[in-house]
């Protein structure tokens, strides 16, 4: 599908208006995934404020939640962001296209015979084990790379970094000097639950071990772990979701502003019988004569079958011609059953798209359908959607094609 670029950067001399050519370009699109980068960046700046005197990074892994790493980096750089985060080095290679002169950290560490991927792109790998450091020790002394490399030191969580006593190891190498290592680091495990004992625990060896790497800034703060107060942020804090409009506080009101709509498009009007049933299974009946429209979404869009409605269960709902209307039936693959009967006649038609995030859903609440957590809810947002951006570097994409079929590698 050619998408017509974003309205900014239509040409004055265009026949239609900007909003016409955005219609005409997004006419075959079965969803539509709006961005708005000026909430992305209005919530950063909340973070940051929250944050001061310590420094605000921004962590843009998997695509920047789903919402897109060029323009999302773009626009927090244009902010004031100097400092990020990604997961892979396939999205630091990715993020160092937008944000050619930003500090970029790879939280996965320090593979085999990857100083050379890093050096290219001058990226910084988040080291968490001895074996990885030793690994980095040699491709600096042998290539004279001072690119820089955070130390992860594992508190409480048991996922990645060094221990304690093996952080307290390599104290010496600090105290020398020229060691390179340009931050030291945790990870909350607990920080979304207030009052979590861990909280505290994790706090206190942090700030041990962290005092002992002299003249190097710490992290220690996620998203929830800038809201439990100044003893949590250190030098650097490393929001992710709440950036995105994920609530970070999940035990009050979300103070973040929503940063994502979606919206599919209802491609049949269907009637069925009292009696009848809707969807794979059989295990929705409709208990009237029920007016459906059927949504082109589906949970290869991200748009978990866990959302899903049976004769006992109420599932998810959208919105459609500005109510809320409950879905029927379980979600297939591409396809959502939607009872629109309580609508005004013709409120709902072939063509018309409906709201599956915005006009009062959240992503924390369709999260809550889907039973899990916004972050899954944003990440596994499928390629299907055209994505258009409001705000900052407005741009609109297609959907992605396809991917190459991967090649047959013979035993």
């Amino acid at each position: 599908m050619n998408i017509v670029p974003g309205p900014k950067s239509l040409p004055e001399s265009s026949i239609l208006s900007p909003e016409a050519n955005l219609a005409a370009a997004l006419a075959t699109a079965t969803g539509v995934l709006t961005v708005d980068l000026d909430a992305i960046v209005a919530n950063w700046r909340k973070l940051e404020k929250t944050a001061v005197p310590a420094e605000c990074a921004g962590v843009i892994k998997a695509d920047a939640y789903g919402c897109g790493v060029a323009p999302v980096a773009r626009a927090l750089a244009g902010a004031g962001c100097k400092t990020f985060f990604v997961a892979t080095l396939d999205e630091a290679r990715a993020a160092r296209e937008a944000i050619p002169s930003a500090a970029i950290y790879v939280l996965d560490g320090f593979f085999p015979n990857s100083g050379d991927a890093y050096a290219k792109i001058d990226a910084r790998p988040v080291i968490g084990d001895l074996n990885e450091l030793a690994e980095w020790d040699v491709f600096c002394r042998r290539t004279g790379w001072a690119g820089g490399a955070a130390i992860h030191i594992d508190t409480g969580l048991n996922r990645l970094g060094l221990t304690v006593t093996e952080a307290q190891g390599i104290v010496p190498r600090i105290v020398a000097g020229d060691h390179g290592i340009t931050l030291v680091m945790s990870h909350l495990a607990c920080a979304e639950t207030l009052n979590h004992p861990l909280n505290a625990k994790q706090l206190a060896t942090f700030r041990e071990i962290a005092s002992l790497f002299s003249g190097v800034p710490a992290s220690l703060s996620n998203s929830s772990g800038v809201f439990l107060g100044a003893a949590f942020q250190f030098d650097l804090m490393r929001p992710g979701a709440a950036v995105y409009g994920i609530n970070p506080t999940p035990e009050a009101d979300n103070p973040m502003q929503p940063v994502v709509e979606l919206k599919a498009r209802i491609v049949q009007i269907r009637n069925v019988e009292k009696g009848e049933t809707v969807g794979y299974g059989g295990t929705w009946t409709a208990r009237r004569p029920t007016k459906l429209a059927i949504v082109s979404a589906g949970y290869a869009d991200g748009y978990f079958r866990a959302g899903s409605s049976n004769d006992g269960t109420r599932g998810a709902e959208v919105v459609v011609a500005g109510k809320r209307c409950p879905i029927a039936g379980r979600i297939s693959m591409d396809l959502i059953a939607v009872d629109v009967t309580d609508l005004e006649k013709n409120a709902a038609r072939r063509g018309h798209m409906v709201t599956l995030i915005g006009e009062g859903i959240t992503v924390d609440e369709l999260a809550h359908h889907f039973g899990t957590i916004g972050y899954e809810v944003l990440t596994s947002l499928g390629p299907r959607y055209a994505r258009v951006y409001k705000g900052g570097a407005a741009t609109t994409e297609p959907p992605a094609a396809a991917p190459e079929p991967a090649p047959v590698i013979p035993a």
